[in-house]
């Protein structure tokens, strides 16, 4: 069974691999390779579960492999199974495969036809990992996977303005998600010196335990994995981002943003239940962002003009729903209530097309106004109220960019006067300075040890908030975010317990990758004369495979699960101690906002509307 269960998460990764080889004209071999290796791993998945359920459901945690050991630190992935993961491989099997067959002729002829079904496979891959996760940093290989795929499938039509500008607002929220992902992982790491693993979090004496010794630890833990459960299934405030992911195909949008992804939420506040089931401070708030979010999203959905997005925030209500039976302890009531709400969401969304030709039909032939009913003039008010609120969509939208986004690119465009020359004048000096005090740290007094993690992480969120609302130079912008990460790395190095291994590690990825990406900025530059950041380029129009070899330097220097920066993340977050929030702000700030910068450089250089008139140019709306 350990080895049917090791194969179950290998059979997407073979197919999404051989897919990648296969030439883009081929459209037959590609379908036929993607509904094989889902069906493949569909059939698995039934015989699989047949078998657990005939040896009495026994749960299942493999530890697979150790990637990187240190003293008193272990990134393993390590693989977990029980009727959560029963219930979301089923689901995610079933529907997967169906959409795969649907695909092969919906998509026909479209001119990213391979990119859509590698895209499909790659989804499905971060998919299976995800629900077959057992420990967080397994958790998080298949959640960056996810992010990254959702935000290719949103700006698959990547020649338009809209859906590129949408991928790049639901790729924030991701970003949230994230931050708040990694966090708790920081947090677990000091809570149980160790990377605590999910079949540990069912032995309710050792959580009780901890968590009574360290129970501020425990709330803000039990919190951040909340916040990314909300961001990642579209919780109020988040809400907004569902909708704006429709821009994608119909059947990404029918399997992705209204059945699976948009249920990870709920499924790590599954997984994570029995660490947070006694903080009844934490388990209201889940039932509080539950309702408001129903209420809110189930008001938005009723004047909806578009078909997609009634169909976005109805499945927002309903998730509203789950939080709620969640944190109520309706751990079977909650995934039927997700196997229900998949389902009958991928179902409206492919039958959409054909309901609106319907619709449309009946209201020129059999359209009939809705008798008027009089009203005292304060309700009329309160519901015209209502109508205008939810048209707006309750202002969420703008809520989180004035709250969070905004803040962020005033203190960025407080930060003009740093020129390149500027810029060398004052961190190349200081940066050399703190090798030296590295070296010779032993002879440093305590106090100023102590404050050069602080300065150095600071400099370091400087230089990342300068390269996000950078314009015109881009690979002055692209040199900010490598350096941004050396000045993280130095201020780490100053803790205790962190060897220059771990620096190595982490710094390895940034190097060849932050390298990659300025040889091809610089091979670009000699070929187009306009490199700024004001407009989309779309330079993958001409340039696919700089656009991908770029994509890939992108995610490397972000963190993503193709170099050691991933590892190396981890590393960072587990050398800062407990007391040192004002650090741990500064880092977590710099890994958001570079993330966001590197994919807004990509987003603009190599997607949108071309910028030579000569090519023909999409409307800035599907």
């Amino acid at each position: 069974m350990n080895l049917f269960l090791a194969l179950l998460t290998l059979i997407p990764l073979t197919g999404f691999l051989v897919s990648l080889i296969v030439p883009k004209s081929n459209e037959k071999l590609l379908s036929a390779i993607a509904f094989s290796s889902v069906g493949i791993h569909f059939a698995a998945a039934i015989g699989f579960i047949v078998l657990w359920l005939m040896g009495g459901m026994e749960t299942y945690n493999i530890k697979e492999f150790v990637v990187y050991a240190t003293d008193g630190y272990e990134f393993f992935i390590d693989l977990y199974f029980d009727k959560i993961t029963a219930t979301y491989l089923i689901v995610g099997a079933l529907l997967t495969f169906l959409i795969t067959i649907y695909s092969r002729y919906y998509m026909h002829r479209e001119e990213g036809y391979k990119r859509f079904f590698n895209t499909l496979l790659f989804f499905y891959l971060g998919y299976t990992i995800t629900i077959f996760s057992g420990n967080f940093e397994t958790l998080f290989i298949g959640w960056e996977i996810l992010g990254v795929s959702s935000f290719l499938l949103i700006a698959f039509y990547r020649d338009r303005y809209l859906p590129v500008k949408n991928a790049m607002k639901v790729f924030s929220v991701y970003r949230v998600g994230d931050i708040g992902l990694i966090l708790a992982m920081w947090l677990s790491h000091h809570l149980w010196h160790e990377n605590i693993t999910f079949s540990e979090l069912n032995n309710h004496e050792s959580v009780s335990l901890h968590l009574h010794e360290h129970s501020w630890i425990g709330l803000a833990a039990s919190l951040l994995i909340l916040v990314a459960a909300m961001a990642k299934s579209a919780q109020f405030p988040f809400s907004f981002w569902l909708p704006r992911a429709m821009e994608g195909p119909t059947p990404s949008s029918a399997i992705f943003y209204s059945s699976l992804s948009v249920h990870i939420g709920v499924f790590i506040l599954l997984r994570t239940f029995p660490f947070w089931e006694h903080q009844w401070v934490v388990r209201g708030v889940v039932i509080f962002i539950g309702l408001v979010t129903a209420v809110l999203a189930a008001s938005t959905a009723r004047v909806q003009s578009s078909v997609k997005a009634q169909v976005a925030y109805s499945s927002v209500t309903q998730i509203g729903i789950i939080f709620i039976e969640i944190a109520l302890g309706l751990e079977v009531l909650a995934l039927i209530h997700f196997a229900g709400n998949a389902f009958l969401r991928t179902y409206q969304l492919l039958v959409s097309p054909s309901v609106v030709t319907y619709l449309i039909r009946e209201q020129f032939y059999n359209f009939q106004p809705k008798a008027e009913t009089k009203k005292s003039p304060f309700i009329q008010k309160i519901s015209n109220t209502l109508y205008v609120m939810s048209l707006k969509e309750w202002g969420l939208d703008s809520l989180v960019y004035y709250y969070m986004w905004a803040p962020v690119k005033r203190a960025g465009n407080a930060l003009r006067f740093l020129t390149p020359k500027i810029a060398s004048i004052i961190f190349i000096p200081l940066f050399v300075a703190g090798c030296v005090l590295l070296i010779f740290q032993e002879e440093i007094p305590e106090q100023l040890r102590a404050i050069l993690p602080l300065v150095f992480g600071f400099v370091g969120l400087i230089l990342t908030l300068k390269s996000f609302v950078k314009r015109h130079d881009v690979r002055f912008s692209w040199g900010l975010i490598f350096q941004n990460h050396l000045w993280i790395a130095l201020a780490i190095t100053f803790n205790q317990h962190f060897n220059y291994m771990d620096m190595v590690v982490y710094l390895s990825g940034i190097l060849v990758c932050g390298l990659v990406g300025y040889l091809v900025l610089r091979w670009l530059g000699k070929k187009e004369t306009n490199m700024d950041l004001n407009r989309f380029q779309g330079h993958s129009y001409e340039y696919k495979k700089a656009a991908f070899i770029f994509l890939m330097a992108c995610l490397g220097m972000a963190g993503f699960p193709i170099t050691p920066t991933f590892i190396g993340e981890d590393l960072i977050f587990s050398h800062i101690e407990v007391h040192q929030v004002l650090l741990l702000i500064f880092v977590a700030l710099s890994f958001v906002i570079n993330g966001l910068a590197l994919i807004r450089l990509f987003a603009r250089i190599f997607m949108g509307p071309h910028i030579k008139t000569d090519h023909p140019i999409a409307g800035r709306s599907t």
